[in-house]
This record gives structure tokens, C-alpha cells and sequence, in this order.
């Protein structure tokens, strides 16, 4: 049975075209006097408020959150783009976390970045 395009188009409507997790493109991480400071650089193709990169967090070696960075707002014009995060308590005896980025459209991805912390 074939189904009408117009029963169709409302389907295709409602799920995000092309809809990609955002990309870490790099990570660093330093000693900072209130915790660990994350600099994140991200790459996403933003199409606007329905599809932009809205956040990533620090993932402790057991996939606890250890801290988390929203991005309020598309940047279509800024790619990539660095945000940093201050603040970040780590664990004594943590040598490396994960960072893992979040999209509008698609939530948080199923890829992390490794970051081994300096000594």
C-alpha cells in the first residue's frame, strides 16, 4: 500500500532534517583556586533555535556528572566555538573524565571525549 505524500509531509515535518550530535573538537582542563576549569571547544551545524548545541558536561570515570555547561542560545555565526566552565570538583584519585556534548534536536550524544587531567 502507498501512502499519499500529504500523509507523509507532516511526518517528516515534525522529526529535525539532518539532525547531528555536536562535535567535540577539543578539551582542556586546569587546576583553577574553586575547582577545575573545562575550556570545550565545540563544532555544530546550528539551523536555528530548533537545532543548536545547548550544552556539555564533565562525566567522572563512572559516569557520574560532575559538572555541566548550558548553552543558552544558537551561535550559526561562531563555529566552533569555546566555553568554559569553572568550578568543577573532581574526586581525589580521578585522573581522567569525559566530556560529552548535547544538541536541541538529539539530546546528549552517545560519544564522549576522554580528557586526561594534569598533574
Amino acid at each position: 500500500m502507498r501512502l499519499p505524500l500529504a500523509f507523509l509531509a507532516p511526518l517528516a515535518a515534525a522529526a529535525p532534517a539532518f539532525a547531528d550530535p555536536a562535535a567535540i573538537v577539543s578539551a582542556e582542563a586546569s587546576r583553577a583556586a574553586d575547582g577545575w576549569r573545562f575550556d570545550v571547544t565545540i563544532a555544530h551545524e546550528e539551523t536555528g533555535w530548533d537545532d543548536y548545541a545547548n550544552g556539555w558536561r564533565v562525566l567522572g570515570p563512572d559516569g557520574a556528572v560532575l559538572g555541566t555547561r548550558v548553552l543558552a542560545h544558537p551561535h550559526p555565526d561562531e563555529q566552533p566555538f569555546t566555553r568554559s566552565l569553572s568550578g568543577v570538583a573532581i574526586p581525589d584519585g580521578v585522573e581522567e573524565v569525559a566530556i560529552q556534548s548535547s544538541t536541541l534536536a538529539t539530546g546528549w550524544s552517545g560519544e564522549t571525549l576522554a580528557l586526561r587531567l594534569p598533574d
